[in-house]
Order: structure tokens, then C-alpha cells, then sequence
């Protein structure tokens, strides 16, 4: 008992210093200007006026549904793509099967960085600058995704697809209508990763967008923070990244059953 009563001891206190920065920007963002550098957690009124600084001086509701539309994008394609890819190299016997997925395992090893200027490139050549295009394609498969798919469908019993072969099933249609209903906790958590990683983007939107009205979230608050408008100002500052949070937090806190679960019983043997 005592050793249990340490462990959740041990939890809790983690948990707080892992959540205490977020709630100390949450707080910060609600208190005058003068007193944030303070080290109490509440001011001495409740304010909103850092918020109003931010969307006064940034289009953040157009950025905010620019980020939503490409976000929303690249997880639906990720999602149908990924999937396709790995319940062939779960499912499907072919020549070379094997050799396609330590290629796939071997593109997670190359930085970013590495192909950016060749993308960038086709980007402008194709005409895709200051596009939604240029957002969501460069990302509508993921080889996370193909990988952690491929695990999971190798779990699913093999009489159940052989009997929707049987049935007349074709190939596709087992995948959306078969597979995909048993694979909840692994779309779910595909689904919130690859969410989390096109939100967060950063330095391909500075790259390929310039035009204001295309700009999404964290690109705006990125020119926001660093660009002189927020004027040096830390309450405007936090409020921008609080804004720029709270939706992945929304997202995540509403689906984070399935992703436990997905991460709990999807392995990455085989």
C-alpha cells in the first residue's frame, strides 16, 4: 500500500511539473501586463485585453481557419493514403514487398532539411506558391503512418479478410469497410500525431506562403512574435500562443482513449 500510495506520489508530481508552464501561460495571459513578470500564479484583476491586442493587431480568425483547412487536409489524405499503403504491405503479397517497406522505414532517417530546397523547387515550378496546394500536398502521406497501420492491420485475424474475399469483397473495400472499422485506435492516433505536426508547422508555410490572407496560425504568430508587432509585449505574446494551442489541446484531450489505446496495443515488431 505504501509503495502504491509513492508511485501515484511520484505521478502526480510529474504530471505538475509537466502541466505547470501551460498553466502559468494560461494564467499569464488573463493578468495586466506589469504583473506577469511576478512570480504569483494570479494577478491581482482578470483581463482579456491581451487577447484583444492580438486580434486587433493579426488576422488570427482567417490564419486560425487556414491552419484548419490544411490540417484537416493532410490528416483526411494521411489517413486514406497511409492506410492503403499499409494494408498492401500488411495484406498483399507481392515481389519486393519487403524491400518497399525498408525503404519507407529508411526516408523517417532523412532530415527534413535535407529535401526542403528540392521541394521548394517543384513547389515554384508547378506554381504552387502562395497556395493551399503547396500546404497539403508535400504532406498527404506520412510514413509514420504507413508503419504504425501496417502493425496494427498485421493483428487483425487473417479469416476475416479471407472471408470478405470470398464474399466478393474487393481489396479497397475491405480496407474502408472491414479494416478501418477494427483500426478505430490506430486512425485516431494517426489521426491526432499528423494534426499536431501540420498545425505546428512552421518553416514550410515562411517558405512557400507570402501572401497574408493564405498564412496559417503558427506561421501569423511566428511574424507576430518576432516581427515587431507584438511591440515587446509579453501578455500579447503568450496570448498568441495560447490561442495557437488550445485547439491541438481540444483535439487531443477529446480523442486521447483511443490514442492510449493505440499505443498501448499497436507494436512495431514484425
Amino acid at each position: 500500500m505504501f509503495k502504491r500510495t509513492l508511485f501515484y506520489l511520484a505521478l502526480m508530481v510529474g504530471a505538475f511539473t509537466f502541466i505547470y508552464p501551460f498553466l502559468w501561460m494560461a494564467a499569464a495571459t488573463l493578468k495586466p501586463e506589469y504583473e506577469i513578470p511576478q512570480l504569483s500564479f494570479f494577478g491581482s484583476r482578470i483581463t482579456a485585453e491581451s487577447y484583444r491586442l492580438v486580434l486587433e493587431k493579426i488576422p488570427v480568425v482567417r490564419a486560425f481557419f487556414n491552419s484548419l483547412i490544411v490540417s484537416a487536409s493532410v490528416t483526411a489524405s494521411v489517413l486514406v493514403f497511409s492506410s492503403m499503403v499499409g494494408y498492401a504491405l500488411s495484406r498483399l503479397k507481392f515481389k519486393g514487398r519487403e524491400i518497399i517497406f525498408t525503404v519507407i522505414l529508411f526516408t523517417m532517417m532523412i532530415p527534413f532539411q535535407i529535401t526542403l530546397i528540392p521541394m521548394y523547387v517543384l513547389i515554384v515550378k508547378l506554381g504552387w506558391t502562395d497556395t493551399y496546394l503547396a500546404l497539403i500536398v508535400p504532406y498527404m502521406i506520412n510514413a509514420f503512418g504507413i508503419i504504425l497501420f501496417r502493425q496494427f492491420f498485421k493483428a487483425i485475424p487473417q479469416d476475416v479478410i479471407d472471408a470478405a474475399r470470398i464474399d466478393g469483397c474487393s481489396e479497397l473495400r475491405i480496407l474502408f469497410q472491414i479494416v478501418w472499422p477494427l483500426s478505430v485506435p490506430a486512425l485516431v492516433t494517426v489521426g491526432i500525431i499528423v494534426f499536431m505536426m501540420t498545425w505546428n508547422e512552421v518553416l514550410w508555410p515562411l517558405i512557400v506562403i507570402k501572401k497574408t490572407e493564405i498564412m496559417t496560425m503558427p506561421q501569423m504568430v511566428a511574424l507576430f512574435a518576432v516581427g515587431g508587432q507584438a511591440e515587446n509585449l509579453i501578455g500579447v505574446r503568450l496570448a498568441a500562443a495560447m490561442m495557437l494551442t488550445i485547439p491541438v489541446l481540444v483535439v487531443y484531450i477529446f480523442f486521447q482513449r483511443h490514442f492510449i489505446q493505440s499505443m498501448a496495443t499497436t507494436g512495431l515488431k514484425g
